[in-house]
């Protein structure tokens, strides 16, 4: 398995990639042995790493920051499964390896992204984790918190009080099921059903998680549930490389008439406004899309209707941010959108304009945004201004996005009021971007305004740097 992993001692801070074979990989340096998780399994022994690895330097910042991230993540996991705040907390404090694992986790679902240098947000650093955290507590249960604050000594499952019936069978039914898709039948090769997935690109240990999470999946037939569906999804142009994942992330679908029920639901969200001919995007973003129920999905679209989302731009949202259909009318997107009116946001617009913004938590996301520049001396107004014009911006890290940037905006000759014109400064590279084009612009000697420095081509920024160069040179001559 590729995976990559963060590591962290008192003097150093790196990532590593390689090749896996076994369950936790080992590193000895002089006078240190850290222990780094490449994949969550029953850990009983140590492996030495099976391959060769590249080592990259990461700035200690984005892993403080990023654990920072993870233990909001997992506090509201663990107050959805019903813990309290101070529990929660307390869980947080005895988590510290736990933790660091859900960082290493992070990098490995996002390693294409994370070795080019890109920021992550914080939608997708908890779109990472959630259904990872998921899965544990499907296999774990109300143990998930022993397993954190003891990790990565995975406690004992026979420790827990005897367990009713019900868990009892269903354990043995995830054991079955697991069996039948592992196991080769009587003539020596594996299930058709399996053989066909495999070569469709899943390999057997993908099928096994999937099987241990949805049971159900061991028994669908080839002929008449997968490959139907499979093919279905080929000819709505989704590439045969994405089958994999969309089934893994809802095994669900095949288990669903095609006649009865996923073209009707199709039809249905296309006569909302769903683009037709983005459906092989839509679904390889969010397929649980299409195992909603019609009431579902008419209990959101009313609630856009609701905000002053037209139809024409329900559509879209839809198309753009389908997992919007996932969250709780009342428990999620009206709070949330109640909090951004409070602010003087048009709901209309920031749904259209980034519709992941309701996905946030008030209290861990939007709130510290908010304060931040609060804190800074922009008027709540001002605040309200910024997001209605950059429906992204509380999207960003505070720790490694948003305070840095800030810090370096105080060394630029610009009032706090660009900043209000032009909040898109957040979303630009610090090192890459901003700090590059601002230091032509110092060394030029000239002005330009804050969105001119960084939202021009690297052409049109030239150009216009030139022309102010000349203009000014041109104006010395004159006197």
């Amino acid at each position: 398995m590729e995976s990559i992993c963060a590591i962290r001692s008192s003097d150093f801070s790196f990532l590593f990639t390689g090749t896996y074979s076994l369950s936790r990989t080992r590193l000895i340096f002089p006078e240190k042995l850290i222990f780094c998780q490449a994949k969550f399994g029953a850990v009983s022994t140590d492996s030495e790493v099976d391959g060769t690895f590249s080592l990259r330097v990461v700035s200690p910042t984005l892993i403080a920051a990023e654990k920072e991230e993870a233990k909001a993540v997992l506090t509201l996991f663990l107050k959805k499964q019903g813990l309290s705040k101070a529990v929660a907390a307390r869980t947080i404090n005895k988590s510290e390896l736990f933790i660091d694992h859900l960082v290493s986790r992070l990098h490995s679902v996002h390693k294409a992204r994370y070795l080019v240098g890109r920021e992550l947000t914080t939608l997708e650093i908890r779109d990472a984790l959630i259904p990872y955290l998921e899965t544990l507590h499907e296999e774990y249960g109300d143990i998930l918190v022993e397993l954190a604050e003891n990790f990565p000594n995975a406690p004992v499952k026979e420790k827990v009080a005897p367990v009713s019936p019900p868990h009892s069978t269903l354990d043995s039914k995830k054991l079955k099921a697991i069996s039948r898709m592992s196991e080769a039948g009587p003539a020596g090769d594996l299930r058709p059903q399996v053989l066909y997935l495999i070569d469709l690109g899943m390999d057997l240990e993908k099928i096994k998680v999937i099987t241990r999470k949805f049971p159900a999946f061991a028994y669908y037939s080839l002929e008449g549930k997968i490959k139907p569906v499979v093919e279905f999804l080929l000819d709505l142009g989704v590439p045969k490389s994405d089958i994999p994942t969309i089934l893994s992330k809802r095994p669900q679908l095949c288990g669903i008439s095609l006649s009865e029920n996923l073209i009707p639901t199709m039809k249905f969200l296309e006569d909302l406004g769903v683009d037709n001919k983005q459906w092989a995007k839509v679904i390889y973003r969010f397929p649980a899309l299409l195992t909603y129920s019609r009431q579902k999905l008419k209990t959101t679209v009313d609630f856009l209707y609701e905000m002053g989302v037209s139809a024409e731009s329900t559509g879209k949202i839809l198309t753009r941010c389908p997992n919007i259909i996932s969250y709780s009318v009342e428990d999620k997107l009206r709070p949330t959108a109640e909090y951004f009116r409070s602010l003087g946001v048009d709901i209309a617009v920031l749904l259209l304009r980034c519709p992941q913004s309701l996905g946030l938590s008030i209290e861990a996301n939007l709130k510290p945004v908010t304060n931040f520049f609060l804190e800074r001396g922009f008027s709540m107004e001002e605040v309200g201004t910024m997001i209605s014009r950059y429906g992204a911006l509380y999207t960003f890290s505070l720790t490694e996005n948003m305070i840095p940037k800030w810090e370096f905006f105080l060394t630029m000759d610009y009032p706090k009021s660009e900043l209000v014109k032009f909040p898109q400064y957040f979303g630009y590279s610090l090192e890459e971007r901003i700090k590059p084009r601002y230091a032509l612009v110092k060394e030029s000697g000239v002005k330009l305004l804050l969105n001119q420095v960084l939202s021009l081509s690297s052409r049109d920024f030239d150009k216009i740097l030139k022309k102010k160069v000349d203009k000014m040179l041109s104006n010395e001559g004159y006197e």
